[in-house]
């Protein structure tokens, strides 16, 4: 494989856009070799929902699209990011708060710990910001299979 693959599709900020973004990180996921159907696939599909959804409902109509970056270096690093142009970073909530949204950024957090990799939020020279995931690129073992001989 390349020392270096990086794919990118901007999308309007729209709840449809949500499923679109979805789509094309697996499908490029599967191109450079990791299947639709692993947990890895699973984990980096709700990192990018919950990423994607935060762009469209957090940004108030102040940013009209959001761009989605997939980076894989030497097989070794995955970064997936979601950049949007409206100024305001994300803010934790408190525990006591009772909300029925509000925690996609925790949800987000706990996946890439529990990966092993790590997220960072920082501004674009635009005014806007992007967050982003490191995973660590751990490609599913095959099983090995063996026919098994039937006896007449």
């Amino acid at each position: 494989m390349a020392d270096h693959l990086e794919a990118s599709v901007t999308l309007p900020s729209d709840p449809a856009s949500v499923s679109a973004a979805r789509a094309y990180v697996v499908g490029t996921l599967a191109e450079w070799g990791l299947p639709a159907d692993t947990e890895v696939s699973d984990t980096v599909r709700l990192i990018i929902s919950e990423l994607a959804t935060n762009a469209v409902q957090h940004t108030f109509g102040q940013s009209p699209t959001f761009t989605v970056d997939v980076e894989l270096d030497r097989d070794e690093h995955l970064r997936l990011g979601v950049t949007d142009s409206h100024p305001r970073f994300p803010r934790r909530l408190p525990a006591a708060v009772q909300q029925d949204n509000g925690r996609g950024l925790v949800i987000i957090r706990w996946l890439t710990a529990e990966c092993g990799g790590r997220l960072r939020i920082r501004p674009t020279r635009e005014g806007g910001k992007t967050i982003s995931i490191e995973l660590p690129w751990v490609l599913p073992v095959q099983p090995v299979t063996t026919a098994v001989r039937q006896e007449p």
